[in-house]
């Protein structure tokens, strides 16, 4: 790769060896998802799609040229990014893996299948044969199903849900929401919403009192309102002017209101005003298992498809090879090479630590890490050569115990005669690697170098590394005073007492107010239904004084008054959400420009600032500092706005400066930049210090926030609030650390430890074994997961986790902590 220039990257030139583990480390902002992402993976799919004719070009995604000079010997490239995309509700695991491809081939092919007087028919080779069956009890012959007939997304869907599981229904609770509102003050909530206004007139004419409170209503009228019939019946409506018009009205129901208004909903602003008044039930008809009575009937081994998918892949794994020796013996071999596939796509899947899951389980509430390890496996399992892999972070999610899993994957693709290469942090999954690519040595405009290249022995070696005493163990790994074991509940303390919630046993929980509390265990152990849906929720509930979530049986908050979840999800939808407008940045520069002489004689105000609406934006980009450009059959080119240069304002905004600098030119800088340039702005210069103390110093203040990484947005939502009393306040944190080079953890440990410096009690749901060993408590979940998991393995200070037998997190911390 020679003169690689995109974003960061500065004139890049580097040989990648091919046909080996290439491991790109740097801190966050470095530069490295460029170099992999934007420059490797965006030439080697460019090429390869250009090798396509034009016809088919024109109906592909493409990525666009990256800005290099040349790129030799690249491979045709597939990228398994960070965030891979949620998933809609006709996907689910089973069919994200394709197992229940497998499995429905087995239903169809090996099953016992019920003829059309309801007789069950014994498995037969006739089947795959394509022969129909003729039933030995009643003489009937008959098609027997084929595997689409076990789709819930084709011919077996249940005929009611479509193959959803669910459905919408009007939440009868949701019409009336205030029962001591008369008709007349409109208690009946969607006739306001939608336009029905003359209703309250209609149903009384059917005989409803209108001008009591609703709750005073007998249950016969109550009826009316609810379920009334689609009657005429003849009312006076005044016009505007008042005069009275005789006219006939049919009457629409309260239910059939929220119908109709569905049914003519056309965006989704639409359906989200109808939202509110509907509520999403398991389908009675199928049971939520998405399948057809038909599809539900065939079994195998006396197991029908909907109790197998509802399996764990451990179960399954287990119970598919008893199916084949079950079968006739002309059978045996078919039933061998079905399951024999199955077999190899379970073993992969299981090898990287997910084999708590269920075939059913909904492929949207799939995490990041869990979504990205289907894509690997998958991608393993086409057997390509030649390829180029980019792996954005593959060990998002992973359990140490997991690591060895992705490795063995990985190696699997090199062996095929692949190249891989994989951004990570992890250290080690780091180890593992054959030649390393370190880039930095800062973020933003202090990196987009390369600072070291090697094997990790050179790596180690060069005192220019900052992965390097990573690497070794020559970095100590615990950096922030933690609390005694004698002291540690000196603040207070959380209690919770929860009942049976998934596949997690009742529990009791103490948790320390005023500490880092770090919650951890395997993939599947139950840290997310202890911690986001039942610690949360019932403390939520506990506070506002409201009755508690069904599977919380007891609760006591101790000096908790307040919760915050911080999660990793993208801030803001588009690139006009930026840091300055996010962290309300951008509101007080505005008036701080406005305030200027020059704004002030032009009679500009506060809003002629904004690059959103004010009237000094860019006409060209409406703001937001690019353009598409349409050049048919080639992809889109999104390029720099050729008028503002990026800067997202007209030329005349630049004629309005504040301490020799103007707005635009001020977004280009970094906080850290903007802080020495600012002067005589004290509000304005303890955020963009709040900002530094974050670590995101790096960012430019016009930088769009959804592209920030994971571990950027959840300090980013932090920003307002350092340095507040935090004493009533319980922060909880879902991975933290996703995404943060070892650096860039210690950063994010000073930010946790200066909540808890202010009062705050910090819960974290963590993989990451620096974070682990710094937390002054440690809850372990466990032992496995899914069914095997889900109580308290053991909990205490990080060397107390790590001297317990019974904790698999422990083996590994004692581990880590000997290292450092």
């Amino acid at each position: 790769m020679r003169g690689a220039r995109v974003h960061n990257l500065r004139d890049v030139d580097i040989t990648i060896p091919l046909r080996r583990l290439v491991a790109v480390a740097g801190v966050s902002g470095s530069g490295k998802s460029s170099l992999a992402l934007g420059v490797l993976y965006a030439e080697g799919s460019r090429r390869y799609l250009e090798a396509l004719s034009t016809y088919t070009r024109r109906r592909l995604a493409q990525a666009p040229r990256a800005e290099v000079d040349a790129v030799e010997h690249v491979p045709a490239a597939l990228a398994l990014r960070q965030r891979p995309g949620v998933p809609s509700i006709r996907s689910t695991f089973g069919t994200s893996t394709e197992l229940l491809s497998y499995l429905r081939l087995m239903y169809s092919r090996l099953g016992s299948h019920l003829c059309p007087n309801g007789h069950p028919q014994e498995p037969t080779i006739d089947v795959a044969m394509g022969a129909s069956l003729t039933c030995p009890t009643c003489g009937v012959t008959f098609d027997p199903p084929g595997a689409e007939s076990f789709a819930f997304n084709s011919d077996g869907a249940c005929p009611r849900c479509e193959g959803t599981g669910v459905v919408r229904e009007v939440d009868e609770d949701t019409l009336v929401p205030d029962p001591s509102k008369s008709i007349d003050d409109g208690a009946v909530a969607p006739w306001s919403m939608f336009g029905l206004t003359v209703m309250p007139q209609v149903v009384a004419e059917l005989g409803v009192r209108t001008d009591v409170p609703y709750a005073d209503l007998s249950a016969g009228e109550r009826e009316t309102v609810l379920r009334g019939p689609e009657v005429k019946r003849h009312i006076r409506v005044p016009s505007k002017s008042g005069k009275l018009f005789d006219l006939n009205f049919t009457y629409r129901n309260a239910r059939l209101a929220v119908e109709e208004a569905v049914r003519n909903a056309t965006s989704e602003k639409g359906l989200g005003r109808v939202g509110r008044f509907l509520c999403v039930r398991t389908c009675s008809d199928c049971g939520g298992t998405r399948l057809s009575e038909r599809a539900r009937s065939t079994t195998v081994d006396g197991v029908g498809l909907a109790e197998a998918t509802a399996k764990t892949l451990a179960e399954l794994a287990e119970w598919v090879p008893k199916v084949v020796a079950e079968l006739p013996g002309d059978m045996e071999r078919m039933g061998r090479t079905i399951t024999a596939q199955f077999d190899e796509i379970a073993r992969r899947l299981i090898g990287l630590g997910l084999s708590y899951l269920s075939l059913d389980r909904a492929a949207s509430t799939l995490s990041t890490g869990e979504r990205q390890r289907v894509q690997l496996t998958r991608a393993v399992r086409n057997e390509t050569t030649g390829v180029l892999y980019v792996l954005d972070e593959p060990s998002i999610g992973l359990h140490p115990s997991n690591v060895d899993g992705l490795l063995v994957v990985m190696r699997d693709l090199l062996a095929d005669g692949n190249s891989v290469l994989m951004v990570d942090h992890d250290v080690q999954v780091l180890r593992e690697a054959d030649w390393f690519i370190e880039i930095g040595p800062g973020a933003g405009a202090h990196g987009g170098r390369i600072i070291a290249t090697g094997d990790a022995a050179a790596i180690a070696a060069d005192p220019g590394s900052l992965i390097g005493p990573f690497l070794d163990g020559r970095e100590p790994v615990r950096v922030r005073p933690r609390a005694s074991r004698e002291e540690l509940f000196d603040l207070g303390r959380v209690r919770l007492t929860t009942r049976r919630l998934h596949t997690v046993h009742p529990l009791d929980l103490d948790l320390p107010a005023g500490r880092l509390i770090a919650v951890t265990g395997v993939s599947g152990s139950g840290k997310t239904t202890l911690v986001l849906e039942s610690l949360v929720p019932g403390l939520k509930a506990a506070i506002a004084g409201k009755a508690l979530p069904p599977q919380v049986a007891g609760i006591e908050p101790g000096p908790v008054t307040r919760v915050n979840v911080v999660d990793s999800t993208p801030i803001g939808a588009n690139v006009r959400s930026t840091v300055a407008t996010y962290s309300g940045l951008l509101d007080d520069l505005r008036r701080a420009y406005a305030a200027t002489p020059e704004a002030k004689r032009a009679g500009l105000r506060a809003g002629d600032f904004s690059y959103n609406t004010g009237s000094l934006r860019c006409p060209r980009c409406e703001g937001t500092g690019e353009v598409s450009l349409d050049v048919q059959f080639l992809p889109d080119v999104d390029i720099v706005c050729p008028a503002c240069q990026g800067s997202r304002y007209a030329p005349e905004a630049a004629r309005h400066e504040r301490d020799g600098i103007s707005l635009p030119g001020l977004l280009g800088l970094t906080a850290t930049e903007a802080a020495g340039v600012l002067g005589g702005l004290r509000k304005v210069g303890a955020r963009l210090q709040t900002l530094a103390d974050l670590g995101l110093g790096y960012l430019t203040l016009g930088e769009a926030t959804p592209a920030l990484s994971g571990g950027e947005a959840q300090r980013l939502k932090l920003a307002s609030e350092l340095g507040r009393d935090q004493r009533d306040t319980l922060f909880v944190f879902d991975e933290p650390s996703v995404g943060l080079h070892p650096l860039d953890v210690r950063t994010l440990l000073d930010v946790l430890t200066r909540l808890t410096g202010n009062g705050a009690t910090v819960v974290v749901i963590e993989h990451d074994l620096d974070l682990i060993a710094n937390a002054d408590h440690v809850v372990d979940m466990g032992p496995g997961g899914g069914s095997e998991g889900g109580t308290i393995v053991a909990s205490g200070t990080p060397e107390e986790l790590a001297g317990d037998s019974r904790s698999l997190t422990g083996r590994y911390l004692a581990r880590h902590l000997g290292a450092g």
